[in-house]
């Protein structure tokens, strides 16, 4: 099991078992499928060693030890893939090493299947595209990520999108990986110059598009406060279970911030558009 009680290990880690509601879509002896809400952190780090979903995990499979101390040899076990701490949705979680290797190798040979949609700045010309440009550290700002479109720096990063409804200054997108960089949708939707909205660290919390009128400025500031960042949501995943060899699908809905802030900007198309 990867979540064992570890009595000494030679990178021995200590991790906390935290009581953490966690919202678990699907759970058998091999994996767990989680719905990971708004504001939670993927795993233990630098400032950041408790209340994270690895925490919740660890007291979900030993509720005994909560509030406790577990030592680890890893302070990701299990996580095959992460997302952002303010993008919600879905996640795979591996219990055994074997399920850990078996799916790992699906989203390297992206065979996975993983669809996100997104809220963004400004309108498109095309109903669909591909982004391609090798993502890697800001060489300024090691926190934050980069595109590197002639390929000297980076990592490899594809991402597939398509409109889905616009309003006006926004645009409703589903964005489907190829590959999986740290931050790939914010950074090439940045890189085209459709940053997500609200994403205060690639410059979508600022207003990009619009009119000057202090009412629709207020409108945006309004629709600001609704998401505590980023408007992303990981909406499905698929896999090939790695014991059973099924086709597994799940879907994620959009967390009810998500859907009034959709709301908020269909409303103000159509009326601006009567």
């Amino acid at each position: 099991m990867l979540f064992p009680l570890y009595l000494h290990t030679p990178r021995e880690i200590e991790l906390y078992a935290d009581d953490i509601p966690i919202n678990i879509i699907y759970e058998d002896d091999t994996l767990v499928v989680v719905d990971k809400p708004v504001g939670m952190v993927v795993h233990p780090a630098y400032g950041n060693y408790r209340n994270t979903l690895v925490n919740a995990m660890l007291c979900h499979f030993h509720p005994e030890l909560k509030d406790q101390v577990i030592k680890s040899d890893s302070i990701r076990p299990g996580l095959v893939h992460r997302i952002d701490k303010n993008t919600s949705g879905l996640l795979v979680i591996a219990k055994t090493e074997y399920a850990l290797s078996h799916l790992a190798k699906q989203f390297f040979e992206r065979t996975s299947q993983r669809k996100y949609i997104a809220l963004v700045w400004g309108d498109f010309d095309n109903a669909e595209g591909t982004v391609t440009g090798n993502v890697g550290r800001n060489i300024a700002n090691r926190k934050m990520m980069d595109v590197f479109p002639n390929g000297e720096y980076g990592k490899h990063a594809v991402t597939h999108y398509k409109v889905l409804e616009k309003f006006l200054y926004t645009t409703l997108i589903e964005c489907k990986l190829e590959t999986g960089r740290t931050h790939q949708i914010r950074v090439h939707m940045k890189y085209i110059k459709h940053p997500l909205f609200n994403d205060f660290e690639y410059g979508g919390d600022a207003i990009l598009r619009g009119t000057a009128f202090t009412r629709y400025k207020q409108f945006v500031q309004n629709c600001f406060a609704l998401p505590p960042g980023q408007a992303l949501h990981a909406a499905t995943l698929g896999f090939v279970h790695p014991v059973t060899k099924k086709e597994m699908f799940f879907e994620s809905p959009l967390p009810e911030n998500f859907n009034t802030l959709i709301e908020k900007w269909r409303g103000y198309s159509r009326t601006y558009e009567e």
